[in-house]
């Protein structure tokens, strides 16, 4: 076996099934690019028969990445497989990955077919990809819950017929870690050409044990590759997380003794960005990317922290991109300087034009705010990212009046297709007011199901960072708003959740 471990990152295919984490194609091409920066091996770019817009990510994330290998996901008939194929055909280098459910509850319920249908559908389905592309994966969905000896039939077929990675999902994240690797073990020593392909493992998070099960099909089964996703995120409870998977191998390589081409250092700002993306904030105490993740509270830790960094840390916090210094630049700082810390912070801004209009907001941030954060800058350039381009609704002011005792009143100008509007309103608090005074102009309907705010620094000087999640029509959308006022950035949130809902973007089928 190989001592390479690939990561296979699915965070814009699997992660966007999360409600209301969808992603713009700007969006996924702009986290694509930050991937390739950490040097993911494989990026799951989408599911390009689901829809022309995801057509569309996939081709664009296929010319655009020219380091890790594109892959589009497709459920295994001609239709899905060409059209994946179409859209990966710029890529530098491609992959097709083909699903099937195996499982028994899956075949009869939801594909209605019998074990020989689905048998043949998977053979042929491999062999009408292969003519296409070489490097071909295979997921037999549900197969954790198929039956070993279906399942091996399967396996062995498609490999016969040229598949080049075998998957084994843990679709509904039911697996135990020790179980599952001894099931990935059991199928490769009874599928006799298992050693023409590469065993992958992908895991769900529903009982919190996705990164250890993953592992345990590494070093129990002999798995080589791992699909995760930043953050953990995904549907239900998520998916592997790409930065546990990543450190856990580094950190322990006495056990696993296996090689990563991963660039650690890009870990942190490629977890802020899918999270400022998003509207999915990482909780304090998440492992490697959590704010709390190398603070020490106990006495007792801070002292031995202070005497050897190793009696408390098992990890160098530089080493996943957390600085050691984390106030950067303020009022007084120049273009060259801020560009030089997006450059050191992983951030890649495509021209010069977007350069000086994320340098104008920072000037502005930096008249209101003394001391700016790593974290402020890439809020500011993530907000600068999200609301740049041709949008339906614009921000431009706010004025809102609250006193005890009085009902709060709030005016919003903004922006509909380029006209300046204004909207006004009482509420129950600012916010309310403030979110009622857009609604009053707008009429979009929409049902509000979650609003969140996050400091993204430590002091009352923070910027709060909101996230507002709107539903209509059966559609989930996430706005997220950075601002020094709370207030302002409730309004910005809910005007880029306005914008998605508009978009008409479609969604993709939820898929294991």
């Amino acid at each position: 076996m190989s001592d390479k471990l690939i990561i296979f990152d699915t965070t814009l295919r699997d992660g966007e099934q999360s409600p209301g984490a969808s992603m713009t194609r700007d969006e996924k091409l702009r986290i694509a690019r930050q991937l390739e920066r950490l040097k993911v091996d494989v990026i799951e770019a989408g599911f390009a028969a689901s829809s022309n817009g995801d057509f569309e990510c996939v081709k664009a994330i296929a010319e655009s990445v020219r380091d890790s290998t594109i892959c589009s996901l497709a459920r295994a008939n001609d239709r899905d497989i060409a059209r994946a194929a179409e859209a990966l055909k710029p890529a530098q280098s491609g992959r097709l990955h083909l699903f099937l459910a195996t499982s028994a509850l899956h075949m009869e319920k939801k594909l209605r077919m019998t074990p020989d249908q689905v048998f043949e559908q998977a053979r042929l389905s491999v062999r009408f990809a292969r003519n296409l592309m070489a490097d071909i994966e295979f997921s037999p969905e549900d197969g954790y819950r198929s039956d070993p000896d279906f399942l091996c039939r399967v396996l062995e077929a498609v490999i016969a017929e040229g598949a080049t990675t075998i998957n084994v999902p843990d679709t509904v994240g039911y697996a135990i870690p020790e179980l599952y690797g001894n099931f990935i073990k059991d199928l490769r020593s009874r599928v006799p050409n298992s050693d023409k392909a590469v065993w992958s493992v992908h895991c769900h998070n529903d009982l919190g044990m996705a990164v250890a099960n993953s592992l345990a099909g590494v070093k129990i089964g002999g798995a080589r590759q791992v699909e995760c996703t930043i953050n953990g995120l995904g549907e239900r409870a998520g998916n592997c997380s790409l930065e546990e998977i990543v450190m856990a191998v580094k950190t322990r390589k006495d056990y696993f003794g296996l090689e990563l081409g991963i660039d650690a250092k890009h870990i942190l700002a490629t977890s802020r960005m899918v999270s400022q993306t998003t509207g999915f904030v990482v909780q304090p105490n998440k492992a490697v990317v959590g704010a709390n993740a190398f603070a020490h509270a106990s006495g007792i830790h801070q002292d031995g922290v202070l005497k050897a960094r190793d009696t408390y840390e098992i990890m160098r916090a530089e080493d996943v991109g957390w600085s050691a210094n984390k106030i950067v630049l303020g009022k007084l700082s120049g273009r060259n300087a801020f560009k030089q810390r997006l450059q050191e912070l992983g951030v890649a801004i495509q021209s010069e034009a977007d350069i000086n209009q994320a340098f104008a907001r920072f000037k502005d941030l930096a008249d209101r705010k003394s001391e700016i954060f790593d974290e402020d800058i890439l809020a500011l350039v993530s907000d600068e990212c999200v609301s740049h381009g041709n949008e339906q609704y614009g921000f431009i002011s706010l004025s809102q009046h609250s006193e005890t005792g009085e009902r709060p009143h709030a005016s919003v100008v903004f922006s509909v297709e380029g006209l300046e509007v204004r909207g006004q309103s009482d509420g129950n608090g600012p916010v309310d007011a403030s979110l009622k005074a857009i609604e009053s102009h707008v009429k979009s309907g929409a049902e509000m199901v979650l609003y969140s705010v996050n400091a993204i620094s430590g002091s009352t000087e923070s910027q709060g960072e909101v996230t507002v999640r709107l539903q209509n029509s059966g559609r989930v959308v996430n706005g997220v708003g950075a601002d020094p006022d709370i207030v302002v950035a409730s309004a910005k949130a809910y005007l880029s959740a306005l914008n998605k809902l508009h978009s008409k973007a479609d969604r993709v089928a939820a898929q294991g």
